[in-house]
């Protein structure tokens, strides 16, 4: 990104001079007109609204690259028409051998992590999703059988939650306005609409997914799926009915799991923003107050910091051994607003006599640990809260007024009563519902529970012994910690939305139809089967069966997402083939959620492991470090990247979604800091490989608008030289059959075939190994600085002067190189490389249709060619070494003006002397045999390079470049440079070589270094510091020099 930055600032520099020379003279020329009004016009980008000619389906009809929408990277019409294409064709289908088997190449299946129903994509979707896709597509071109299975989750919570506040703000209704049939009708519209949006987008990144097997967590194959797991896990005693205390969540009226809670810590008294409330509530306080002791003048001092649930309070304890409360132990304390309310006092170790008043009030019916105490001393659970929030007929006068508007008055009431104590600031963990933001309240529920202690010790165990493995290693280290302290699940939901819980209560003629009884419940996958089962059990009794009106936590049914979208319960060719499947790709933040149950489901169900490999994707963040969220504004949908989307529009799409008033000012503000000007059009490509180049597989992404945009310059650099390449290869040619080597290469063509080689080597290793952000550098390295700025640029010379057998010898390796370089980032950039492989002459006999089913490049023995690198590095870095010393000399506008001269005029009034000498007499031999390679690397410039002798002594007149310790470049200066101050500049460089000898002598002399570091890293800075001190007596050289000059 850096080279990028600076070719851009040179690019805007070279553009501000034409501007001012066209200004100084003005030319008269019409044609010359004409071409600065159309160059003017292909800058600013101005083309006409791209229409596709190709029918849908069809394969796309290629265009020259004299269309104006085709003479420069235009990702609209490069994306264009491809993918109905591939999906028509069924190239995202998994082949199978004649018999049904795997491919012997093996198999590769991804199931995608369903995106939840609740709108549109966003960035971590597509982070996701473009590295699933470079693994899928990567597998595929290696021959293997391989499958991407779409599909959505319904996601319970958050669409209801959405749902209903859509229905809220647009027609002010809510839920129960429509009734259940009604609203879940709504739902399954607003279902449809958003599940072909996120298939739009998904398409739209190019995700090569078998649209065919398509899922979702509430169509009927999965519905029964959920089904057959509740009622035989029922069956088995592992789900069960008990009254306990959940998360209750007063704003979308259900239970939550822990996992569904978050905690928000406070240092002291803090005002929070609660739903429901206009003005903010007090938390981060403790309250004490006492109590009065029956049938005496005492009291006795307890604290809360919720004053509201002391109506709830059915005990005190102390601690046995607190010699100020013995004589207490066995009375009540007095409700002071609950007439008749006697509070027990009892002792219990749990108590921290030294802590506090060292005594505790007792709430059972809404702390957990309260409902632990009040359970070891039979103390009444009393729920003083309706599902709303509000005080319920155990609150007394209460009864009816809002919980946290309670929290006030019943101090101002203890005041009254003299009872009130002191007020305190406090610290404090505030539990929030993560989809609301509502203060979570324990609430004494019967629900359905899951056991989970066996079912977690086996999910451990096929991780620790490396059955599956949790990439990166700090993801799975979070697993196994989660794993080994886990809680039963409660699977209620008190919604409309989901998983109806296929349970069956029986309401017994004359009895008390008590819920939370777990043997008047009866499982069944259909109502026949409960009939059934409670005939049996309820035998000569009277009763009406009524289903549970509860839904199962989504997560219930995501964790049978990998078998249940095969198949399961059925046997189907897919589970016995592609099941278990081989990468699980997601965020580590959901580890817990869902990646432990299925593997939790998976081995209870059916024996095996899910898949072999997790690999979590980093948490993406605004370019600030802030997470993504709808209320900052900073969620963007992957397409207004991909298209470009205007500040206007932007803004627009925060006032249709569902967005309160002051989160909408709030998103808005932001949007105008981040995106000034807008979001540039960038590509799907582009967007792919810059969310893969982020992947290091640790911390989190801080996502950039300027870096995506910068990779859609280096998609136009891909454009380009394919474009070169192909205009350079005859209208006949047809490359040879295969790319192996003729033996009638040049050097520079065995080193970029070694450059291609290597690539593909790393990149094999990388991918396989999920180093994704290396994989990137591998293969735009090969394409940015090995193919482009110097093979292509190098065969240009070889192309125009060459002779018949090396212009063919270097068109092949062209073609080979462009061949590899394409199919080596196909993964990572779909659209390109297919709407550009597809302009490609094709091998004798390849009958490839796409190149997503092309093989990918592999290593390749006989083209690694250390010898050769070597050989080309030395060229290039000697030419390297010219046009450094021309540019530093400012000789390059000089010898603009020669150019015109014939090469080898002996006028040396703007000739370009340059020499070269090598100690080295292979380097030497290599320098003399590429010559012309170099004066060709080296620029129009020069006009004359001089190969020396071993033995030559130093030419005079000249600066040095000191290529290497055996290698040097030396170009004359004399005549054209401020010789004082060449002396001065070249003593400045002098002093910073000597520096560095010093820090590298340091550096090898210490000791215990010598002992750590290993031969060859030693010998690599042994050659370090050898070089250094070739460089500076090539300064010491230069000084010497430029002072005899002085006095010549």
């Amino acid at each position: 990104m850096e080279r990028e930055r600076k070719k851009a600032e040179k690019q805007a520099k070279f553009d501000q001079k034409k501007a001012k020379a066209a200004t100084a003279a003005p030319t008269t020329s019409k044609t010359k007109e004409k071409k600065a009004n159309a160059s003017k016009k292909a800058d600013e980008g101005i083309l006409p609204p791209y229409v596709e000619d190709t029918p849908f389906g069809e394969k796309k009809i290629i265009k020259s690259f004299d269309d104006p929408q085709y003479k420069a990277y235009n990702p609209t019409a490069v994306e264009s028409a491809w993918y109905s294409w591939w999906e028509k064709e069924g190239f995202f289908k998994p082949e199978f051998t004649a018999d049904g088997k795997v491919k012997p190449e093996g198999s590769f299946v991804i199931v995608e992590p369903p995106p939840n129903v609740t709108g549109a994509l966003h960035m971590g979707h597509a982070l996701g999703n473009a590295l699933q896709d470079v693994m899928i597509r990567f597998n595929r071109m290696h021959g293997k059988t391989t499958l991407w299975l779409p599909g959505c989750d319904h996601a319970g919570i958050s669409t209801q939650n959405v749902v209903e506040n859509m229905l809220w703000r647009r027609e002010g209704k809510t839920r129960h306005d429509l009734g259940r049939p009604k609203f879940v009708e709504t739902v399954w519209d607003w279902k449809t609409e958003y599940h072909q949006k996120i298939n739009a987008v998904l398409r739209r990144m190019g995700g090569s997914m078998d649209w065919t097997r398509e899922a979702f967590t509430m169509n009927e194959n999965f519905s029964a799926a959920v089904t057959e797991t509740f009622v035989s896990l029922h069956e088995e005693g592992i789900i069960y009915r008990e009254n306990r205390l959940v998360n209750w969540c007063t704003k979308l009226n259900t239970s939550l799991s822990n996992l569904e809670v978050s905690n928000k810590e406070l240092t002291g008294r803090t005002l929070l923003d609660v739903p429901g409330y206009d003005k903010k509530v007090e938390f981060g306080i403790i309250v004490h107050f006492k109590y009065e002791i029956e049938g005496t003048d005492e009291k006795i001092e307890v604290a809360t910091t919720r004053p509201e649930t002391m109506l709830g309070d059915t005990g005190v304890a102390v601690h046995p051994d607190d010699e100020r409360y013995k004589h207490l132990v066995g009375k009540n304390a007095i409700h002071p607003f609950i007439p008749g309310r006697k509070m027990p006092i009892v002792a219990d170790s749990y108590v921290e006599k030294d802590f506090g008043t060292g005594a505790v009030k007792i709430t059972p019916a809404h702390d957990p640990n309260d409902f632990a105490l009040g359970s070891r001393h039979n103390l009444e659970r009393i729920n003083i809260l309706t599902d709303d929030g509000f005080m319920n007929e155990n609150a007394g006068p209460y009864a009816g007024q809002k919980r946290f508007d309670v929290r006030y008055t019943i101090q101002e009431d203890l005041k009254k009563a003299g009872l009130y104590v002191d007020k305190k600031d406090n610290a404090m963990t505030v539990p929030l519902c993560e989809k609301s933001k509502d203060v979570i309240e324990p609430l004494l529920k019967p629900q359905w529970w899951m056991k989970m202690t066996d079912m977690a010790a086996a999910a451990l165990d096929v991780v620790k012994s490396g059955e599956i493995k949790i990439l990166p290693e700090t993801a799975e280290k979070s697993y196994i910690r989660w794993m080994t302290d886990v809680n039963d699940w409660c699977l209620s939901r008190q919604l409309w939305w989901g998983h109806q819980a296929p349970m069956y209560f029986a309401q017994i003629e004359g009895e008390e139809h008590d819920e939370a009884n777990g043997s008047l419940w009866f499982a069944g996958r259909t109502e026949e089967e409960a009939q059934a089962k409670a005939n049996k059990a309820l035998s000569g009794k009277k009763f009406t069966l009524k289903r549970d009106e509860d839904v199962l936590d989504t997560w219930f049914s995501s964790g049978l997402w990998p078998f249940a979208t095969m198949g399961w319960p059925n046997k189907t060719h897919d589970l016995e083939t592609l099941f278990p499947t081989s990468v699980l790709e997601t965020g580590w933040d959901i580890l817990f959620f869902w990646i432990a149950r299925m593997i939790m489901f998976s081995l209870k169900l059916t024996g095996k492991v899910p898949f072999t490999e997790v690999y979590c994707h980093s948490l993406v963040r605004d370019s600030e470090g802030r997470k993504m969220s709808k209320s900052l504004g900073n969620v963007i949908d992957p397409q207004d990247f991909i298209e470009g989307c205007s500040l206007e529009d932007l803004h627009k799409k925060l006032l249709s979604g569902n967005l309160a008033p002051n989160e909408v000012e709030r998103a808005t503000k932001y949007q105008k800091t981040a995106f000034p000007d807008g979001i540039p059009q960038c590509g799907t490509d582009a967007l792919r490989f810059a969310l893969v180049s982020y992947s290091t597989g640790s911390g989190d992404i801080l996502f950039d608008v300027k870096v995506i945009h910068a990779y859609r310059k280096f998609c136009n650099k891909i454009y380009q030289a394919t474009k070169f390449v192909l205009g350079k290869l005859p209208a006949e040619f047809v490359p040879y059959k295969t790319a192996k080597l003729t033996g009638k290469e040049s050097l520079a063509e065995l080193w970029i075939l070694h450059k291609m080689t290597i690539a593909a080597k790393d990149i094999n290793v990388a991918i396989n190994d999920r180093e994704f952000q290396k994989s990137t550098s591998v293969v735009y390295q090969f394409w940015y600085n090995q193919l482009c700025d110097v093979y292509i640029e190098n065969s240009k010379a070889i192309l125009q002067d060459g002779s018949a057998e090396e212009k063919l010898s270097a068109l092949n390796t062209l073609y080979t190189a462009l061949e590899g370089a394409l199919t080596m980032i196909h993964p990572f950039m779909p659209f390109l490389t297919e709407e550009l492989w597809q302009r490609l002459p094709r091998r004798p006999e390849d009958k490839t249709p796409s190149i997503g089913l092309a093989k990918y490049p592999v290593y390749d023995k006989s083209l690694d060619r250390p010898d050769s690198e070597a050989a080309y590095e030395l060229v290039l870095n000697i030419s390297r070494g010219v046009r450094s010393l021309m540019a530093e000399y400012s000789l390059k506008d000089e010898a603009k003006g020669s150019l015109s001269r014939p090469f080898g005029s002996t006028s040396l009034a703007n000739t370009i002397l340059v020499y070269i000498q090598s100690t080295d007499t292979t380097s030497h031999s290599t320098i003399t045999a590429q010559i012309q390679s170099i004066k060709s690397l080296s620029g129009k410039g020069v006009s004359s390079i001089d190969v020396l002798s071993t033995t030559d002594s130093r030419p005079a007149g000249c600066v040095v470049f000191s290529v290497s310790s055996t290698t040097a470049v030396f170009l004359h200066v004399k005549g054209r440079v401020d010789i004082d101050g060449e002396i001065a500049k070249a003593a400045k460089k002098l002093d910073k070589t000597k520096v560095g000898i010093e820090k590298q002598k340091k550096i090898l002399n210490d000791e215990g270094y010598k002992e750590k570091v290993s031969k060859e890293l030693q010998e690599v800075e042994l050659k370090k510091l050898a070089d250094l001190e070739t460089e500076a007596k090539a300064f010491e050289e230069t000084i010497k020099q430029f002072e005899v000059l002085k006095m010549e």
